[in-house]
């Protein structure tokens, strides 16, 4: 008689281990093989996408030069009221560290910071620097020889603008890159009108992706349902031809456009040539050619992701709705283009965000009020080496495309929801 096996005998693996436990094993081995997998990919994001962005951010309010070089006086103005004169410790103070400063040559780098907010700090500060250790007359306080040595040390602008780079972050450049500035009760406030610059910049990098957006959909969604209407073979040699773009290096695409829009350039010689026109355009060198060359290096960015979406699509149901009756402009209206949304809208986000961040065809091809935001990351990083300004101006890009990637998350969902 054979033995009964009981139900509360647990079932092993060939070396005696439990079964459960040997799965167990064997899923964490599996897991960690993907892990050590994916790690490599992972460190790559973290060194180059995450850890630049964290520092960009960290830059747009980073503010060491001056509560590193005037140590003592920063510590010194804290309890100050900001309305009067500081009291001479506070004097004592600045000249202990404009003297320690003077040794270690760092004095430049607070005043640069400081003539940021204030023009002529930095004079001011280098020339007190040569002249420390001050020597006070008989009977004069520090506080006084200071003020003699030039009188903007009795000026309280001069000393909240020190009092207000007391910390290591500041909202400064930030602030700045939306034409604000820190009032004198500590609120933001906009800087008077020939001062503005930043706020007329975005809105015009905004304006300018607008439209460069709108044409590349108004082209590139036709071209993209001609695409998935033609039988493969020649969609695929037609594709070729909208891929053809990406082998050339975009510098070289928009030098070309420089040569065909130029007065004297092969466009304007066609249309004098034949009569169209008895002089030449103007071209290039303005929005006009910035427009025409951002849309012919971006609208390859607006048929890809539409056509793959079209290709997708069974011609079956734009059949149905005509042979029910429905006019074939209707039935693509209502049956075709809704399914088309995610496609054309991811198309138009890429774009968009894009033409943000877009540089070198306006800096090549553009007058200086075709310039966007991106031109002046680039001047504050590489002519003024002012990175706190490209840092800040960097941010707000960031954000403007989160943004941006936001609504297109809640508009495609909602799209979604509603075709479903």
């Amino acid at each position: 008689m054979s033995e009964s096996f009981s139900m509360n005998t647990p079932l092993t693996a060939a070396d005696g281990v439990p079964l459960k436990t040997r799965l167990q094993q064997q899923r964490r081995m599996r897991q960690l093989k993907a892990l050590l997998l994916v790690l490599p990919l992972a460190l790559f994001l973290l060194l180059t996408f995450l850890v630049p962005i964290a520092t960009l951010l960290t830059r747009s309010v980073d503010n060491p030069e001056v509560v590193s070089v005037l140590r003592e006086t920063t510590q010194a103005l804290k309890p100050w009221d900001g309305k009067s004169l500081p009291a001479v410790a506070v004097y004592d103070a600045l000249s202990r560290d404009l003297q320690r400063a003077q040794a270690e040559k760092t004095v430049p780098d607070a005043a640069k910071r400081l003539n940021m907010e204030q023009s002529g700090f930095r004079s001011l500060l280098q020339k007190t620097a040569r002249k420390i250790p001050l020597a006070p007359e008989a009977g004069q306080s520090t506080r006084d020889a200071f003020i003699a040595l030039d009188e903007r040390w009795g000026d309280v602008s001069h000393w909240q603008v020190i009092a207000r780079n007391g910390s290591s972050w500041t909202p400064y450049y930030l602030m700045s890159s939306l034409d604000l500035r820190q009032g004198a009760d500590g609120k933001p406030e906009l800087v008077p009108e020939d001062e503005r610059a930043f706020l007329s910049i975005f809105g015009r990098t905004l304006w300018m992706s607008f439209w460069v957006t709108v044409w590349c959909l108004a082209l590139g969604y036709p071209l993209a349902y001609w695409l998935a209407t033609l039988p493969t073979r020649k969609s695929n040699l037609l594709m070729i031809l909208v891929l053809l773009p990406f082998w050339t290096s975009v510098l070289v695409r928009v030098a070309s456009w420089i040569v065909l829009l130029q007065s004297e350039g092969l466009v304007n010689g066609a249309l004098l040539w034949l009569g169209i026109v008895d002089a030449p355009l103007e071209l290039a060198f303005n929005r006009t050619g910035v427009y025409i060359a951002m849309v012919h290096i971006l609208l390859p960015f607006v048929i890809l992701p539409a056509y793959s979406v079209m290709k997708s699509i069974p011609p079956s149901y734009m059949r149905a709705a005509i042979s029910l009756g429905d006019h074939p402009f209707a039935a693509f209206w209502k049956i075709y283009f809704p399914q088309t949304i995610a496609g054309v809208a991811a198309g138009a986000l890429l774009v968009f965000i894009m033409c943000i961040g877009y540089y070198i065809t306006p800096a090549l091809l553009g007058s200086p009020q075709e310039q966007m935001v991106s031109y002046y990351v680039a001047f504050y990083t590489n002519v003024t080496i002012n990175w706190g300004m490209a840092a800040a101006l960097g941010s707000l890009l960031l954000l403007a495309t989160l943004l941006l990637y936001g609504l297109y998350s809640r508009l495609v969902g909602a799209n979604r929801l509603s075709l479903g």
